[in-house]
């Protein structure tokens, strides 16, 4: 991210756009422009270096950052045959609950505040990371984690994924101690499920 921007209270920078910069609406539909491999799907290690890319211009994204504490806010920045993009703006108690991304890798860049990403894990200690402002993240299409906000002011992430985002699975541990996946639309939002 650019010296000297930061995102709303309790975060460690203040979101503002450059002097003498484009402005941002007309930038806001042109993130395509940032520089990554074109005509394939990305590798989850292509697609943390695509999204530190966007991080860093903050003229893209910066008029979309809104915050909501009922639910977390979310929006599209970028999609075409081999990628996705999604700025995503999260609150205190804001959590995804367990689930994957069904055929595609991802990366998430922290751009303010912060969030815990954990692994689901059957047997061992829980596989927790937290991540800060300035901080990235990939995964591949095989794991299943969750990302939750980290709870100090609000957070605002930028999530990618190749092959384009379509479909998720959402897990639920039952009653009865079985686990169960639940197939969903990436328009829907993740919540944790109930018994998970």
């Amino acid at each position: 991210m650019s010296a000297g921007a930061s995102i709303g209270a309790g975060a460690s920078r203040t979101i503002r756009a450059r002097p003498g910069s484009i402005p941002a609406k007309s930038l806001a539909a042109r993130p395509d422009g940032v520089p990554r491999p074109r005509g394939r799907e990305l590798s989850a290690s292509e697609l943390q270096a695509f999204a530190v890319e966007l991080a860093d211009r903050p003229e893209l994204w910066i008029d979309r950052v809104k915050h909501d504490s009922e639910q977390r806010l979310y929006e599209e920045l970028l999609s075409d045959d081999h990628v996705t993009a999604w700025l995503i703006c999260w609150m205190d108690e804001h959590d995804t609950g367990f689930h994957d991304h069904d055929v595609s890798a991802g990366a998430v860049a922290v751009l303010g505040g912060g969030v815990i990403e954990e692994r689901l894990a059957v047997a061992g200690a829980r596989r927790r990371r937290r991540f800060v402002a300035g901080e990235s993240f990939h995964f591949s299409a095989a794991d299943i984690h969750r990302v939750r906000h980290a709870g100090e002011g609000p957070a605002v992430t930028l999530h990618v994924y190749s092959p384009p985002l379509l479909r998720m699975g959402a897990y639920v541990i039952g009653e009865d101690g079985l686990l169960a996946r639940h197939p969903m639309s990436h328009r829907e939002e993740l919540r944790p499920s109930e018994g998970a």
